[in-house]
């Protein structure tokens, strides 16, 4: 989630419609000026026994995020508590139960964003084994029950999960249960962003199967694969989902101003404090009529926030994020951001993936979006086939589009590599959930601890 800083410098208020409009279309970039931005997230455990650690506690979260400032990376403050640090490889913020994020620079091509996640995963071990802590790459908190979770001292945090359970049953486990890993990229135009928002939403449900790693909840199997996915479903109706009217015609950024004036607030920032505004009307703050906030009206910086503040399929900012995916292992990080890159940023693979999806009925998209944290790769489409299928298709079409950007490193290999993972997935039909499932079955006899031991970083 995001970390919210204050600059120092007076934010402009907003004045008309088109001040709303503008933070979606100054985020219009020529091609050559395109970046990759990747986000992961792992759960955080000590080595000893196990449990979450607590933020104040020694060698607890904290302690973790002050170690890491070995390496040049600078504490980000919100009242007395380090809650993010900032540094040339992005920002590591802290989520809602210690989870830890690396929110990563914006970057040209995927060998540094592989190069990134290798300098990050080396840092935290490092720290980690200092301080006798461990990570994880799961989609879901596979044995922790809500109430052994700790919670971090950020204030938006304290908002949200006050106002979650007022408006479905699953969004305290979002919060407190579950990582994934996301890629944020840009577009070039109006036009562009809605081919490329139409065609990544469509096919979030692949990714979803591809990267399914949530089969377990409170040391059994949850009957899922993504259960982190299934999560979303109830965890809050009026800011998440597939959003139809992005297949409608006449989508663009007015649409989704729309569509994000309608989804309730959360808070307002001032003076380093989060006002609670949860449940209240953007529209209001808007007209001044605020009732927590009375007679004062929104700066741009509050529009930003706001839109971060909506957790769809695919959301858009000032750029695309792509959401859909369960957090994994080291290999998968790279593997998510390559996907999307092959499909988004080489024109002809975008219309080669348009092409696949562009006849399903808005309906066809919400019958695939339910059907896939359980069934994965086995989910059916309105032709008949599967989602394996699919995902051979579009593979294949990404490493196309891979290809064809002639990024490559110092040995000559292109990016289309860091798809091999994924296309491992395919090939066996087997999602990452179905391969911890098995391990579950036979190698581990039913003992879930064994996961710290195969699927620690």
């Amino acid at each position: 989630m995001s970390t919210k800083t204050e600059s120092g410098e007076i934010e402009p208020p907003i004045e008309s419609r088109a001040d709303l409009i503008g933070v979606f279309s100054k985020g219009e970039k020529t091609a050559d000026r395109w970046r990759i931005g990747t986000e992961h997230e792992k759960f955080v455990y000590r080595t000893a026994d196990k449990r979450a650690p607590s933020y104040d506690e020694p060698g607890g979260i904290r302690d973790l995020l002050m170690a890491l400032t070995r390496y040049g990376w600078e504490p980000i403050m919100e009242g007395d508590n380090v809650i993010a640090l900032g540094g040339s490889d992005g920002t590591v913020s802290l989520e809602p139960a210690g989870q830890l994020e690396l929110s990563g620079a914006p970057l040209e091509n995927l060998h540094q964003t592989c190069a990134e996640t290798g300098r990050h995963l080396k840092q935290v071990k490092e720290v980690g084994a200092e301080l006798g802590l461990g990570f994880l790459g799961l989609g879901l908190w596979p044995d922790k029950t809500r109430e052994e979770l700790p919670i971090m001292p950020k204030g938006r945090y304290g908002i949200m999960l006050r106002h979650m359970p007022r408006v479905g049953t699953m969004g305290l486990d979002m919060m407190l249960r579950t990582c994934t890993i996301q890629t944020n990229l840009d577009y070039k135009s109006e036009a562009d962003m809605v081919q490329k928002f139409r065609v990544s939403l469509a096919l979030q449900p692949l990714g979803t199967a591809l990267f399914a790693n949530s089969p377990f909840l409170e040391g059994k199997p949850n009957g899922y694969l993504s259960y982190r996915s299934h999560i979303w479903t109830d965890t809050d109706p009026a800011r998440t989902g597939m959003l139809p009217f992005v297949f409608e015609d006449g989508f663009g950024y007015e649409r989704y101003a729309d569509y994000m004036l309608d989804v309730p607030m959360y808070f307002v920032y001032r003076d380093g404090k989060y006002i609670d505004a949860a449940g209240k009307n953007f529209r209001d703050f808007l007209d001044g009529n605020l009732d927590v906030y009375p007679g004062q009206k929104p700066h741009i910086g509050d529009w930003n926030d706001h839109l971060s503040t909506a957790f769809p399929e695919v959301r858009l900012k000032s750029f695309l994020e792509m959401r859909g995916s369960d957090g994994g292992p080291w290999n998968r990080i790279c593997a998510l951001p390559a996907l999307w890159v092959g499909l988004l940023y080489d024109q002809t693979a975008l219309d080669a993936a348009w092409d696949l999806v562009k006849h399903w009925s808005i309906e066809d998209h919400q019958t695939i979006r339910d059907a896939v944290p359980q069934l994965g790769l086995r989910t059916p489409l309105p032709d008949g086939r599967t989602m394996r299928d699919l995902g051979r298709e579009v593979l294949d079409i990404a490493s196309a589009g891979l290809t064809a950007r002639g990024q490559v490193n110092s040995m000559g290999d292109n990016e289309s590599g860091f798809l091999n993972p994924l296309r491992r997935i395919v090939d066996s039909g087997m999602t990452p959930a179905d391969e911890l499932l098995a391990k579950y079955e036979k190698d581990w006899a039913g003992d879930l601890s064994k996961v710290y031991e195969d699927y620690s970083f």
